[in-house]
Protein backbone atom coordinates (compact mmCIF):
# COMPACT_ATOMS: atom_id res chain seq x y z
CA UNK A 1 0.00 0.00 0.00
CA UNK A 2 1.49 3.55 -0.87
CA UNK A 3 2.10 5.94 1.83
CA UNK A 4 -0.39 8.32 -0.23
CA UNK A 5 -3.15 6.29 0.02
CA UNK A 6 -2.71 5.79 3.62
CA UNK A 7 -3.12 9.21 3.99
CA UNK A 8 -5.90 9.55 1.79
CA UNK A 9 -8.13 7.15 3.59
CA UNK A 10 -7.26 8.46 6.90
CA UNK A 11 -8.35 12.32 5.84
CA UNK A 12 -11.58 10.17 4.71
CA UNK A 13 -12.08 8.77 7.70
CA UNK A 14 -12.18 12.14 9.20
CA UNK A 15 -14.44 13.75 6.77
CA UNK A 16 -16.78 11.02 7.58
CA UNK A 17 -16.63 10.98 11.10
CA UNK A 18 -17.22 14.83 11.52
CA UNK A 19 -19.84 14.28 8.87
CA UNK A 20 -21.42 12.06 10.98
CA UNK A 21 -21.36 13.93 13.98
CA UNK A 22 -22.59 17.04 12.43
CA UNK A 23 -25.94 15.29 11.31
CA UNK A 24 -26.31 13.03 14.53
CA UNK A 25 -26.28 17.11 16.55
CA UNK A 26 -28.53 18.70 13.93
CA UNK A 27 -30.46 15.79 14.28
CA UNK A 28 -30.68 15.70 17.67
CA UNK A 29 -31.43 20.20 18.01
CA UNK A 30 -34.33 19.45 15.40
CA UNK A 31 -35.41 16.37 17.73
CA UNK A 32 -35.58 18.43 20.90
CA UNK A 33 -36.52 21.28 19.71
CA UNK A 34 -33.66 23.31 20.38
CA UNK A 35 -33.61 27.00 20.14
CA UNK A 36 -30.06 27.35 19.37
CA UNK A 37 -27.78 24.66 17.86
CA UNK A 38 -26.05 23.13 21.47
CA UNK A 39 -25.96 19.96 20.82
CA UNK A 40 -25.13 20.31 16.99
CA UNK A 41 -21.74 22.63 18.25
CA UNK A 42 -21.24 19.28 20.84
CA UNK A 43 -21.18 16.74 18.44
CA UNK A 44 -19.39 18.50 15.67
CA UNK A 45 -16.58 19.44 18.72
CA UNK A 46 -16.34 15.74 19.87
CA UNK A 47 -16.19 14.41 16.11
CA UNK A 48 -13.19 16.82 15.55
CA UNK A 49 -11.35 15.61 18.34
CA UNK A 50 -12.38 11.81 17.86
CA UNK A 51 -11.35 12.24 14.21
CA UNK A 52 -8.05 13.94 15.77
CA UNK A 53 -7.43 11.10 17.86
CA UNK A 54 -7.57 8.31 15.42
CA UNK A 55 -5.76 10.58 13.28
CA UNK A 56 -2.58 10.72 15.65
CA UNK A 57 -3.21 6.91 16.61
CA UNK A 58 -2.44 5.75 12.77
CA UNK A 59 0.70 7.84 13.05
CA UNK A 60 3.67 5.93 13.02
CA UNK A 61 6.08 6.55 16.08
Amino acid sequence: MNSYQKYIGAAFQMLVTILLGVWLGRYLDAYFHMEKPWLTIVFSLGSIVISMVGLIRSLPK
